[in-house]
C-alpha cells in the first residue's frame, strides 16, 4: 500500500471552489439540500439522551474498558492507562446541531494519559473539546496536524505516517491507514488521516477514523490483528457518501476482513451528518450481522456507559 509520503495531498494544484459543491469530498449536494437536510431538519428534531455520571469499574491486568462517548468519541482504559479517541463533546459544530447529546459530561472524565485523533474534521479534532480536556499527557495525530493541537494543553504532541507506531512504557499506538480525506479548511491538503491500532496487556483495539470501505482493512487485520475493531457505520446517504464512508454493510465487510472478535459501532446516532434517518445505521447492522452469521459479534455500547471486554 502507497506510504502517504508518496502522495501527500498538498501536491494537488490549490485553487478557489467552482461551487459550494467543492467543499465536500464527493461533489455530494447543493447548498439548499445541505441547509434542508442537514441543518433545518436537525434544529426541527429535539435533542435526546442524557449524561450519565460513568461508573468505571476496576479492572484487572488484561481487562480493558470501552466507554462510547457518542459519534466517533471513545473512552478506553486499563489498569494503568486512560485513553481518548477523538473526543466531541459539543453540541453544536457551527450549524450543525447535536441530535444526541453526548453519554457523559467533560467533567466526569477521568484523568487523560493519552488522547488519538485521527483527522483533522472539526467533527473529530474539537478545538474547544480538547482544551478542556484534564490534563493530557499525550496527544498522538496523523502527519501535517500537529500545528493544530500545540495549544490545546498537551505535555507532548507526536505526529505519525501510517504504519508507523509510537510506544511508550508498555503500551504502543500504530497509525494505520484509511479511505478519507484529511484537510480542515480548503487550502490545507497536506494533512494527513487514518486508524489507531493501539496495543496494550495483551489486547489489541483499532478505530478506524473516518473511512470508506478499501481492501487496507485486510492488511491491517493481517499486520496488526486487532482484536476489538471500532468501525463507522453511520454518513452513507446517499450512495456518494460511501466515497469517504461505510455503510453497516460494509462495516461488517471490513470486520471479516480484519479476522477480530469484536465489532464496536460508531459514528451515527450524533449529528445529522447525510440523508439516511438517524435510526437506521445500528438496524442494518443488526440485519447485516445477521445475515453473515455474526450476531453474536456485534456489540452496540450505550453512551456513557462502560463495557468491559
Amino acid at each position: 500500500m502507497t506510504n502517504p509520503t508518496g502522495h501527500k495531498e498538498g501536491a494537488r494544484k490549490r485553487r478557489l471552489p467552482r461551487s459550494f459543491k467543492d467543499l465536500t469530498p464527493s461533489n455530494h449536494f447543493s447548498p439548499a439540500l445541505f441547509f434542508r437536510e442537514l441543518v433545518w431538519k436537525a434544529l426541527r428534531t429535539p435533542r435526546t439522551g442524557f449524561h450519565k455520571r460513568p461508573e468505571f469499574p476496576k479492572l484487572s491486568h488484561g481487562q480493558v474498558a470501552i466507554t462510547w462517548i457518542g459519534h466517533a468519541s471513545f473512552l478506553i482504559q486499563f489498569t494503568d492507562l486512560n485513553v481518548l479517541v477523538d473526543p466531541n463533546f459539543a453540541n453544536w459544530l457551527f450549524l450543525l446541531k447535536r441530535i444526541k447529546r453526548s453519554g457523559m459530561k467533560i467533567e466526569d472524565l477521568p484523568p487523560i494519559d493519552l488522547v488519538l485523533l485521527t483527522h483533522a474534521h472539526f467533527d473529530h479534532f474539537h478545538k474547544p473539546t480538547l482544551r478542556r480536556l484534564p490534563h493530557p499527557k499525550i496527544g498522538v495525530m496523523p502527519w501535517g496536524v500537529s500545528d493544530l493541537a500545540y495549544d490545546l494543553g498537551f505535555s507532548r504532541v507526536i505526529e505519525l505516517e501510517w504504519w508507523e507506531s509510537f510506544s511508550r512504557g508498555e503500551w504502543k499506538v500504530t497509525l494505520t491507514p484509511s479511505k478519507h480525506w484529511g484537510a480542515r479548511m480548503l487550502h490545507d491538503h497536506h494533512r494527513g488521516y487514518g486508524g489507531f491500532v493501539l496495543e496494550h496487556q495483551g489486547r489489541t483495539i483499532y478505530h478506524a477514523g473516518d473511512s470508506a470501505y478499501f481492501n487496507g482493512f485486510t492488511e491491517i487485520g493481517k499486520r496488526l490483528a486487532p482484536e476489538i475493531a471500532l468501525l463507522p457505520i453511520g454518513a452513507y446517504h446517499p450512495d456518494s457518501f460511501r466515497h469517504v464512508h461505510m455503510s453497516p454493510d460494509e462495516a461488517v465487510k471490513a470486520f471479516v476482513d480484519l479476522k477480530s472478535k469484536k465489532l464496536v459501532p460508531m459514528h451515527y446516532g450524533s449529528f445529522r451528518l447525510s440523508f439516511e434517518e438517524m435510526d437506521e445505521p445500528p438496524r442494518r447492522l443488526r440485519a447485516a450481522s445477521h445475515g453473515n452469521g455474526l450476531a453474536k459479534a456485534v456489540r452496540i455500547l450505550e453512551e456513557g456507559v462502560p463495557e468491559i471486554f
